[in-house]
């Protein structure tokens, strides 16, 4: 069984209702932090479902006591339809109050969930990322949590309906017992019908859930690789791909209707029918003992509807209570995920200082199985250059990932300034250690916001001092509005080198005490790697500096280089002294230069 086979099998599966009651408690807790919006709610809805009781049982008074004997004068009707009117109008007044009330404490609750859904995936460590598509993570936080807001409403609606049961179920055996019964005996049936619905639902929702999440992540890998679609003339392909995710999703949906056409609203309409139809068999039953006044059939019937009216209402919303408990279940799974960014055993008041760099026997997986690096070990002095040469997939780029703390290494230590860098507050280590990666990422907004990355305490000189530094103020001060040249979403309307001129930048302006380079350089042209190369030349200096490079060109000045194969360190030395062994570094470097 692949994996597609094993996802399948397990979105097959029914939330047993067990999970589903935790699943609901879980999201309760979120509900109670807005305990004043929801008493007043609950208050209302009560005071309503009381209304509801008082009204008919006045009219039966009215009807009996006064039409029946035809005792009332015009005095008595104008204060019953006074009196009702009244009511009514309480009753409308009451109702849009905690209609009120209950909405806002919804919309909180909804922020309050996304805000935790947020907190948590800026909490969550790189591996997660690696794990689970964009598409799907962007489905939970948005699709999963709109689906929130109808389950809250649902919610509102079992509330009231539950007061509005209870009531009626109430004032139906203090109007005839027997009648109260006879109805009374229809409720398991309803609960035979809600349980019922719950098992067959949840399997459906959480299939369509999981599926709308693959489209999301279909359509996200579709419009990020767009380009390489058209390329490679795959339109075809993705096309036939999103059409079967597509069809699965409408088909889901189908199976959806008909258990929601069977289960819910006609088969409720069914059975308050048939409780009305014994309900009156009764009444009009010839053996009765004495004779049913009209106001008491009138007020049994009015209770009959207020019991039956909710529960179709509530069985109506079940689709989006299962919603609801499905959206709920994938939420908590992120917010239940323990694969966190490394943890730092932090002590207060530690600082990088120099800037020195040490890795003493370190080894790291990903996966915790297969070995990426092995007894690595190395030191960089402080304001020493480090070239990290090596082929694709040899570890170069998971020595920074450790370094830098998005993964937790293993065996080993990394010591920074002789201390081990666990100890070093996360704020310390990312305020001193500046990363260029070779991708670099804009921000939508202006040159300025992306190299300060709304950094207040960074001045507009100190953005223009680093953006000179790198000889981006060349192309900045050409553009309309130069550092306030407004940026669309990933910069697509800067060129590679640019977009890499201003990550550098963005890097310097914080001035860290340790710089590394994570192929910086590899996609730009060459006329830019010179203009960044006498940049770095001069911000080197008294800063320790890590560099991975593609072109061995840009690290002969390297204090150091070690070459990487297969997770170990093969040769290290100087550039002179490497080229000196004529042995993997020799050979790539006059590869390179035979190009």
């Amino acid at each position: 069984m692949n994996n597609e086979e094993k996802q399948e099998s397990v979105w097959s599966k029914a939330i047993p209702f067990k999970e589903q009651v935790a699943i609901f408690k879980r999201l309760m807790g979120f509900v109670k932090h807005f305990k004043f919006e929801m008493t007043i709610a609950l208050i209302g809805a009560f005071l309503v479902s009381i209304i509801n009781i008082l009204l008919p049982r006045g009219l039966q008074y009215f009807l009996d006591n006064f039409l029946l004997k035809q005792s009332a004068t015009v005095q008595i009707i104008l204060f019953a339809g006074l009196l009702y009117a009244v009511g009514s109008i309480l009753k409308a007044v009451i109702q849009f109050t905690y209609q009120y009330f209950f909405a806002l404490g919804s919309e909180k609750t909804l922020e309050s969930i996304r805000r935790a859904l947020y907190r948590k995936l800026h909490k969550l460590g790189m591996r997660y990322f690696d794990q689970t598509p964009a598409g799907s993570i962007v489905s939970r936080v948005t699709n999963d949590t709109m689906t929130l807001s109808n389950f809250l409403t649902v919610l509102s609606t079992v509330v009231i309906g539950a007061f509005s049961v209870v009531t009626a179920l109430v004032a139906m055996f203090t109007t005839n017992v027997i009648a109260g019964w006879i109805v009374l005996a229809f409720v398991p049936i309803l609960l035979f019908v809600i349980w019922l619905y719950s098992q067959k639902s949840s399997r459906l929702y959480r299939n369509y859930r999981e599926r709308l999440s693959r489209i999301n992540a279909n359509l996200n890998e579709s419009i990020e690789g767009v380009s390489i679609i058209q390329q490679f003339n795959q339109e075809k392909r993705m096309t036939n791909q999103f059409e079967g995710e597509n069809g699965g999703l409408m088909n889901t949906r189908f199976n959806m209707i008909r258990i929601n056409s069977l289960l819910l609203s006609p088969l409720t309409s069914l059975l308050y029918s048939l409780a009305l139809a014994v309900t009156l068999m009764y009444f009009g039953f010839p053996l009765q003992a004495t004779f049913v006044p009209a106001g008491v059939v009138y007020a049994f019937s009015q209770y009959l509807s207020q019991l039956f009216n909710p529960i179709s209402t509530m069985m109506d919303q079940m689709t989006f209570f299962q919603d609801g408990i499905v959206a709920g279940k994938r939420i908590f799974a992120i917010l239940d995920d323990e694969q966190y960014e490394p943890k730092q055993n932090a002590q207060e008041g530690l600082t990088i200082s120099r800037g020195k760099i040490e890795f003493k026997h370190v080894s790291f997986s990903y996966d915790g199985k297969n070995e990426i690096l092995h007894d690595i070990s190395f030191v960089v002095n402080s304001g020493e250059t480090l070239g990290i040469v090596g082929h694709t997939g040899s570890g170069k780029s998971s020595i920074i990932n450790v370094m830098m703390r998005f993964y937790e290494f293993g065996k080993g230590e990394i010591l920074i300034d002789d201390i081990d860098i666990k100890k070093y507050p996360k704020e310390e280590l990312r305020k001193k250690l500046g990363l260029v990666l070779q991708e670099p990422f804009m921000f939508y907004g202006d040159i300025s916001s992306n190299i300060r990355l709304y950094n207040k305490n960074i001045t507009d000189e100190q953005i223009k001092d680093a953006a000179k530094a790198v000889q981006a103020d060349q192309f900045i001060e050409k553009m309309p509005g130069k550092y306030h040249a407004k940026v669309i979403e990933g910069g697509e309307e800067l060129s590679q080198g640019q977009r890499q001129l201003i990550s550098f930048a963005r890097t310097l302006v914080t001035d860290p005490k340790v710089l590394v380079l994570d192929e910086a350089t590899a996609n730009v042209d060459t006329e830019t790697e010179t203009m960044i190369q006498q940049g770095l030349k001069r911000l080197r200096k008294g800063r320790t500096t890590l560099a991975i490079a593609h072109r061995l060109s840009t690290i002969a000045d390297a204090d150091q280089i070690i070459v990487l194969d297969k997770g170990r360190i093969i040769e290290r030395g100087n550039h002179e002294q490497l080229l000196a062994k004529k042995g993997y570094y020799y050979n790539l470097y006059t590869l390179q230069n035979k190009e």
